[in-house]
């Protein structure tokens, strides 16, 4: 991995951004697309600071905030872990038309700090303090439209222009959160296993600013990615 890492920074340096964990595609072979993809995962997800970018794995935030109809809640000091084991499913590149597009099958886990206010679904909900989430099989499906440009190195680079997302739970979901309603049991309990049984539901609710802020990252990388290595080496022409 340090060898490797090392002839990235020394490709670089020499203004020649050549990502040797990456083999070139025809557009359209998506078959060699997908295992392309699927070969640079564990590369790229603990970060490449050469190529400025960051870790995915660990995935670190400092405040996330969604405001969910009568739901408020802030997660705070957030840690994700899992993105490395990510499964490539399928990725579509038109070039012609300035599309791409990526389905990963990821299973990830969150822990942080949370405070948590209103209702979640039908139930009144309150509490601050320390929150796990785990998330098996989480289907995310991400479009981008992709256009060319100068780079600062004079070849040509993709960059993605502008980009969306949706994203659905195959397997299951789990909440924890630590001093619900006060550390009172009495309430805290009951709510923990309604929000268990009715997994999909909450993730409806809690989970949507967790999600874009992962996507977002992930999109970042990619932005990097494109950015440090021109366009020639990603794709055969």
């Amino acid at each position: 991995m340090l060898r490797t890492l090392s002839f990235i920074a020394f490709v670089v340096a020499s203004q020649a951004a050549e990502a040797p964990f990456i083999k070139p595609c025809k557009s359209g072979d998506n078959p060699c697309i997908v295992a392309s993809a699927q070969a640079a995962v564990p590369f790229i997800a603990p970060g490449i600071p050469e190529l400025g970018i960051k870790s995915l794995d660990p995935m670190e935030f400092d405040v996330i905030k969604g405001d969910q109809g009568g739901l408020s809640l802030t997660f705070r000091d957030t840690t994700v872990t899992g993105m490395k084991g990510c499964t490539v499913e399928a990725v579509k590149h038109d070039l012609n038309k300035g599309k791409q597009s990526v389905t990963i099958r990821c299973s990830v886990d969150l822990k942080g700090q949370y405070a948590l206010g209103g209702q979640l679904l039908v139930l009144p909900i309150s509490g601050e303090g320390k929150y796990h989430i785990t998330i098996q099989d989480i289907i995310i499906k991400a479009s981008a439209k992709v256009v060319t440009v100068d780079g600062e190195d004079g070849e040509k680079h993709w960059h993605v222009d502008t980009w969306q997302y949706s994203s659905t739970v195959r397997t299951n979901a789990k909440f924890e959160f630590d001093n619900l309603f006060n550390g009172n049991k009495i309430l805290s309990d009951p709510l923990h296993s309604f929000v268990n049984a009715n997994w999909k539901d909450v993730m409806n609710e809690i989970a949507p600013p967790i999600v874009k802020a992962i996507v977002t990252r992930v999109i970042d990388a990619v932005k990097a990615l494109y950015k440090a290595v021109p366009a020639k080496y990603l794709e055969i022409q």
